[in-house]
């Protein structure tokens, strides 16, 4: 479906951003002057009043064809007493606009409905907290933001599983992010700031700025009393550096950060052509207790086309040599919708991926983003994905999979441009689950972010909110101005942290 213009009552970019996205989640294009077009133009008016003190939205769409001819539709919602004012006003324009689309170009409902955002579980957990029970939750994602009823009960039973794992927090205990932005090679689909591993000068260079940003790090922690529970490296793929980098790294790490209150030191091991027995004799040494191996999919001609320089061999090989060194926690990612594959490749791929009995297993759908080669080679039609229809085919059969092995789903967030509107899931054994991955993901604890591309998240102790501090993606200008990163770091955590000086 395609339209010539698009207009909206309201200068308020959000309300733009909301019609955008209805529109974009049902494949509809707004193309501007040039081009064909089923329809000239779509307009959208908002008209806000008040019922029993609460916010009630009538929208008004009309369409109008080439011939000037028009068709008017109104749809009316209200807010909840429970939400945000403008919060309500939002969903209801969301609401309204995603009624008027499904009922004038007869779509079939989108999975998630009107829910949208990386984090979806996050309004599954204010209302537990409430006091509402997981049925009326689910009963109320479908009612007021449309979730299909399975949607609906798997992100309530990923809040319900991770409530344990948030209550074991507090405001003054952190997670640490330390990013090896490296890669030996770049895969086809990848959007990630990672660069190919460069010369052992540059490395060096690297490696000086890495240790003044960890010693800094540490430093911040222990004058402001926090106490870091999760450590994470991750990248790019940090076991990309070469033997002695990658030891040296981890040892770095470890003297900074690790001690009695660690839960969890997670290093991501990606694929087999990174690993060494070496580095894996370095991880067990440095006491690092969960790897993440990243199959992405065990089909011998997918792992070709994508651009992994590995067989499927390799990675049950690396996943048998790493539980013959040391009892790690062994996790591993699937991308569902990889170019050229079906579900019945998706099938294969999860029975020998649960035949090497992982901890836990990710199930990410492909999300097409700017900047990787995949979505050049869609521009210029060089290469076709998997049907939305297909994906969800995966999906299911990915998931009939993991659970009838014994995996539950802990974790979940959604991205832009994924294939058939699915989500990334993350599946785990009972008691295996990742205490890391749930709180990067639900935004309940400060996070320190440490080398290339890492963010600061820190968690308002005075304010109540979010506050964030990113290091550079381009690794030149981490290198050049690593002085101003950390600055701006140790200004973020002593802003909500450090206790005030009393008055004379």
């Amino acid at each position: 479906m395609r339209i010539r213009t698009l207009t909206v009552n309201s200068r308020a970019e959000v309300v733009v951003k909301i019609i955008r996205e209805v529109l974009a989640l049902f494949h509809i294009e707004i193309v501007g002057a040039a081009g064909a077009a089923d329809y000239a133009q779509l307009s959208v008016v908002n008209r806000e009043r008040r019922r029993a003190a609460l916010p009630v939205v009538t929208t008004e769409v009309h369409l109008f064809a080439a011939d000037g001819s028009r068709e008017t539709d109104s749809y009316t919602s209200a807010g909840a007493a429970d939400e945000l004012e403008r919060a309500a006003v939002h969903r209801a324009i969301k609401r309204n606009f995603y009624q008027f689309v499904r009922d004038r170009f007869q779509m079939p409902h989108a999975p998630w409905g009107i829910l949208h955002g990386v984090r979806p579980t996050k309004i599954v957990h204010r209302w537990l907290r409430s006091g509402m029970t997981p049925e009326t939750v689910i009963g109320r994602l479908q009612t007021d933001y449309f979730c299909s009823a399975e949607k609906a009960r798997l992100i309530t039973e990923v809040a319900v599983r991770q409530q344990p794992f948030l209550a074991r927090t507090d405001v003054r205990t952190a997670s640490v992010y330390v990013g090896i932005p490296f890669c030996i090679t770049r895969c086809l689909y990848c959007s990630f700031p990672a660069h190919l591993l460069p010369g052992e000068a540059k490395l060096r260079g690297f490696m000086e700025v890495l240790a003044r940003d960890i010693a800094a790090a540490d430093a911040d922690i222990a004058a402001l009393g926090l106490t870091v529970q999760n450590i994470y490296v991750g990248g790019g793929t940090p076991t990309s550096l070469p033997n002695d980098f990658f030891a040296e790294m981890l040892e770095m790490v470890y003297n900074a950060f690790y001690g009695s209150s660690i839960l969890e030191f997670t290093v991501e091991a990606g694929r087999p052509d990174s690993m060494s027995a070496e580095k894996i004799a370095r991880m067990r040494e440095f006491r690092v207790t969960r790897v993440s191996v990243n199959p992405q999919s065990m089909q011998a001609q997918t792992l070709r086309r994508i651009g992994r320089g590995h067989t499927p061999e390799e990675i049950v090989r690396m996943v048998h040599d790493l539980r013959a060194a040391h009892d790690f926690h062994i996790n591993m990612d699937v991308i569902l919708g990889l170019p050229g594959e079906t579900a019945e490749d998706v099938s294969s791929t999860m029975a020998q991926v649960t035949a090497l009995a992982p901890d836990d297993i990710t199930l990410h759908a492909l999300a097409i983003k700017r900047g990787s080669r995949l979505c050049r080679m869609m521009e210029e039609t060089r290469v076709a994905l998997p049907s939305d229809a297909e994906t969800m085919r995966m999906s299911a059969a990915a998931t009939d999979i993991v659970e009838s092995a014994g995996y539950r789903p802990y974790y979940l967030y959604r991205q832009g441009y994924m294939s058939g509107d699915l989500e990334n899931v993350g599946y785990a054994r009972p008691g295996a689950e990742s205490m890391y991955n749930i709180q990067i993901m639900e935004e309940r604890q400060t996070v320190v972010g440490i080398g290339g591309a890492a963010a600061t998240k820190v968690m308002g102790v005075r304010s109540g909110r979010m506050h964030s501090a990113f290091n550079a993606k381009d690794l030149t200008t981490y290198l050049r101005d690593i002085d101003i990163y950390i600055e701006k770091r140790r200004a973020l955590l002593r802003a909500e942290y450090e206790e005030e000086v009393p008055a004379c």
